[in-house]
């Protein structure tokens, strides 16, 4: 007599949440003024953010700043420089999640180049701020580095 077994199914189980990598871009303008977007989103939704966006396979962090620019903006760099690197828990979120973000820094090409919302459904619109006098509320990473003295217009090389 053959004995009868019972299986069950067993789904697989949901791949760990992992850190992702974000690039964003402190675009300078003049000796104090930065360019800041407000954000459609569910993490950090109607704050005040630098462009930037997640880090695609095989990209450089550059190469990534000068891209998400010119899809959020229009606008156009030729060259970036490294500043510094976060460690970005969200855990209160909508959507938890953790970003490693890159933070570079530029100056326009041409300086009479104009911000455009081209991403309308991610960002209510750019403007330029200057860096005494931002607007309220950041964006949680850059509420906590400006409020660490953080000040990307220091060591500008000439």
């Amino acid at each position: 007599m053959e004995k009868e077994t019972e299986t069950t199914k067993v789904e697989p189980a949901a791949p760990a949440p992992a850190p992702r990598v974000a690039v964003v871009l402190f675009l300078l303008k003049g000796k104090s003024s930065v360019l800041l977007g407000r954000r459609r989103s569910s993490i950090g939704d109607s704050t005040f953010a630098l462009p930037g966006g997640n880090l695609e396979f095989g990209e450089g962090f550059e190469e990534c700043a000068i891209r998400e620019l010119k899809e959020e903006t229009g606008l156009e760099v030729q060259r970036t420089e490294f500043l510094t690197v976060t460690n970005n828990v969200f855990v209160e979120s909508p959507k938890p999640s953790h970003y490693v973000t890159v933070f570079l820094r530029a100056r326009l090409d041409d300086p009479n180049q104009v911000p455009r919302n081209i991403e309308p459904e991610k960002c209510h619109g750019w403007d330029w701020y200057d860096w005494g006098d931002l607007p309220s509320p950041l964006f949680w990473p850059l509420e906590k580095m400006v409020r660490s003295g953080f000040n990307p217009f220091a060591n500008i090389p000439s």
